[in-house]
């Protein structure tokens, strides 16, 4: 990775960023657990635009276990 690469990646905003104007604050509106992951719908605090993310566990992968 050159140093320009870091440099641009370094000037982005992390986390989300609302598609309208350009804010990063935003209210959670809904919750639900759904399929091992949780959907949360989100507003925009300035626009109100509604965005959902979902989130899941990351970690260690078990993989398949065998009975014997």
């Amino acid at each position: 990775m050159t140093n320009d690469r870091k440099d641009s990646q370094a000037d982005r905003p992390r986390g989300l960023v609302c598609h309208s104007c350009g804010c990063q604050h935003f209210t959670v509106v809904y919750t639900r657990a759904r399929a091992g992951k949780i959907m949360r719908r989100r507003e925009c605090r300035n626009c109100g635009r509604r965005i959902t993310t979902w989130e899941h566990e990351i970690g260690q992968h078990q993989g398949p276990q065998t009975l014997r």
